[in-house]
């Protein structure tokens, strides 16, 4: 071994466990073959593969995750041939495939390596990582990671975590594989989609429960369920929708009403979960990976460029730069109207988006208002400009839906409303943070009169 080489191995041995095992020598290897020195090879290689390793359950697991440890019991278990066209005379790849369940839940896996177990065993997978494969979150197991057969007294039995696990709609992550849940329908709605040549008609809504709300999608008939049923969900499996995890009704899942007596035990009614959602504070909402229909107020503290005019596609209605579409490239844009703003509670801030019909609200003039603004200054910055005055500062409530990356919260507004009635309540905690005021001797009881509120 190559004295000069010699001590970074042993480094990145110390810190990574096995090179040979997580492919991690390759690596490092391969780096210096193309003459990248060591000790900047070696930090590298750190940097990728040094992380504090995280030890994480499925409820915890999100999109985009990577380099962490995770401990399940397989579920199930199968394999594939998988041959690109540019292998066809190769030997094809084995890809294993089946769900692996912890105390928290289930989920969906993939390995390009073989399991050092069977249907029952537990394994420990270090340098996993998490990706999206239709829509739905998948426990990936690559070549660098390691992964090892261990005792199987560290979680519940087989027949245990088979079973579908029941949860409040607050408990049910992305991640979950198959769930069970009771809960009220607040929306419905039908459309017909082409399915395997058939149109098949497709049922979606909203479900809620006395812990929030999720969208579900129903691909089997429900019948005798109507808005305002409360129904039993058994064997249902989750599917991201717009960020979020949604409820998927198949024809595997059993969906039943649920008796009179059964509700009268439940901790929510119809006409209890139908009730506007009651605002958080963004800390709340920081502390989850999404949020569905959640309410909140505070501060807009600034407005973001990207706001005012845009142009979108025709085809696809993404935002196009110049005349030109990423996907359909050069294209006749249609004029649109945003916001893009961020949100201060006092607690935490957030970035919201405020779709056109929206932002002409707040902003107080229509797409047509902003066209002749923009015209009439020659600047398309001009309409930008004008928001970012008017709404700088101003107070609002908003209620949407949330999405957590690693770049913050996103929240996507469907109404806002600027909550007058709370302005006493606001006017009163102010006094109370600020304190007395000493130096002028004013009464703890004395008026005060701010925009035709008067408290005593």
């Amino acid at each position: 071994m190559d004295e000069k080489i010699a001590p970074h191995l042993e480094e990145l041995t110390r810190a990574l466990g096995d090179l040979e095992k997580t492919g991690i020598r390759a690596e490092f290897e391969k780096l210096i073959a193309f003459r990248v020195p060591p000790d900047i090879a070696k930090e590298s290689i750190l940097r990728k593969f040094g992380e504090k390793k995280r030890i994480l359950k499925v409820k915890d697991l999100s999109a985009n995750l990577k380099n962490f440890e995770f401990t399940g019991r397989i579920l199930d278990l199968g394999e594939k041939s998988i041959r690109s066209q540019a292998e066809a005379q190769e030997k094809p790849s084995r890809l294993y495939t089946g769900v692996l369940a912890d105390e928290t839940g289930s989920v969906q896996f993939s390995s390009w390596k073989e399991l050092p177990g069977s249907v029952g065993d537990v394994i420990n997978v270090k340098n996993a990582y998490v990706r999206i494969w239709q829509n739905r979150i998948r426990l990936s197991i690559g070549e660098q990671s390691l992964v090892s057969k261990i005792s199987d007294s560290l979680l519940p039995s087989l027949s245990e975590l088979s079973a579908s696990q029941k949860k409040k709609l607050i408990d049910i992550r992305a991640a979950d594989f198959s769930v069970d849940t009771v809960a009220c329908i607040l929306q419905l709605s039908y459309r017909e989609v082409l399915v395997k040549g058939r149109q098949s008609r497709v049922i979606s809504g909203v479900l809620a429960d006395e812990t929030g709300r999720l969208p579900f999608t129903s691909w089997i008939e429900l019948d005798g369920i109507d808005i305002g049923s409360i129904i039993r969900i058994d064997g249902a499996q989750v599917r991201i929708f717009r960020g979020m995890p949604s409820v998927n009704i198949l024809s595997s899942t059993k969906v039943s009403s649920a008796g009179p007596e059964e509700a009268e035990k439940l901790a929510f009614t119809f006409e209890s979960v139908a009730k506007d959602p009651v605002p958080i504070k963004i800390e709340e909402i920081d502390s989850r990976d999404s949020m569905f229909d959640v309410s909140v107020a505070g501060n807009l503290v600034s407005v973001r460029p990207g706001s005012g005019i845009i142009s979108r596609c025709p085809e696809c209605s993404r935002v196009i730069q110049k005349g030109n579409c990423r996907v359909h490239g050069k294209v006749e844009g249609i004029w649109d109207m945003r916001i893009k703003a961020v949100l201060d509670d006092g607690t935490g801030s957030m970035s919201v988006t405020f779709p056109r019909e929206l932002a002409e609200t707040i902003y107080g003039k229509t797409l047509e208002e902003a066209e002749q603004l923009m015209f009439s200054d020659v600047s398309k910055d001009a309409v930008y400009e004008d928001i970012k005055r008017f709404l700088t500062g101003r107070y609002l409530a908003i209620r949407g839906n949330s999405s957590k990356s690693e770049f913050g919260i996103s929240f996507v507004a469907e109404s806002a409303w600027v909550p007058e009635e709370d302005i006493a309540v606001r006017v009163v905690e102010l006094l109370r943070r600020l304190g007395p005021d000493e130096e002028d001797g004013s009464d703890k009881n004395s008026q005060v009169s701010r925009g035709g509120i008067e408290l005593a």
